[in-house]
């Protein structure tokens, strides 16, 4: 993997993500060229294949059940771009160390309740997938294996458990980082260097020029 900054990182993977939302319906052409841009991100930050694949899926499921409904045509430019968006910010999840959400949220230029709402929300699901995984292992050490034995494991009394468990957890972590200081600001800084700030600038111009164009090739068809 290239080396890239996490700010960076973030930004140009929203750069992709905002761009290809804000594509106008039935611009394939257009829609075409994000989803090339997108596995090149993809590419270019090595994301584990299987890892991928595996949320994809499952979020594509989610998606397939409110989009279906709006007919075969409207439903599959949405499925696709929604899939685009999908592997953009998957692709900078998958790939992002441990507990370094915050220093790429550093360098947003977002208000600053939001980053910490942001912030929170990424430990709390970095918690929950931790949990996720313990109960795995505890149900694997049970004798339930494969898919169908974690399905059984898995029942609504489990999800209860699970979001108690995790729910404390988060809680003390909380406690922990307001013991050591925390208020709401990380304390570090993470801007972008002029080099990086050109590259979102071309990026964001580049991605507004493909979305505006989308608009005008419907006006023209028309």
């Amino acid at each position: 993997m290239l080396n890239i900054s996490l700010p960076l990182r973030l930004q140009l993977s929203l750069v992709i993500v905002i761009g290809s939302a804000l594509l106008k319906y039935h611009a394939w052409s257009n829609l075409c060229v994000y989803g090339a841009v997108a596995l090149l991100w993809a590419g270019v930050l090595r994301v584990p294949l299987r890892q991928m694949g595996g949320l994809l899926g499952t979020e594509l499921i989610f998606l397939s059940l409110v989009a279906l409904p709006l007919g075969w045509e409207r439903a599959s430019f949405l499925l696709v771009r929604s899939l685009i968006c999908l592997i953009a910010m998957n692709s900078f999840l998958l790939t992002l160390p441990p507990h370094s959400f915050g220093i790429a949220l550093k360098g947003l230029p977002v208000p600053a309740p939001l980053k910490e709402n942001l912030l929170l929300a990424g430990q709390y699901l970095e918690i929950l997938l931790s949990e996720v995984q313990r109960m795995q292992r505890s149900a694997q050490l049970r004798g339930l294996n494969g898919s169908a034995g974690w399905l059984r494991y898995a029942s609504a009394s489990m999800i209860g458990a699970l979001y108690l468990r995790s729910l404390d957890r988060a809680e003390r972590v909380y406690t922990a980082m307001v013991a050591r200081g925390y208020n709401g600001q990380l304390p570090l800084d993470s801007t972008l260097r002029p080099k990086e700030r050109l590259t979102v600038l071309a990026a964001g111009a580049i991605a507004t020029c493909l979305t505006i164009s989308s608009y005008f090739q419907s006006f023209v068809n028309s």
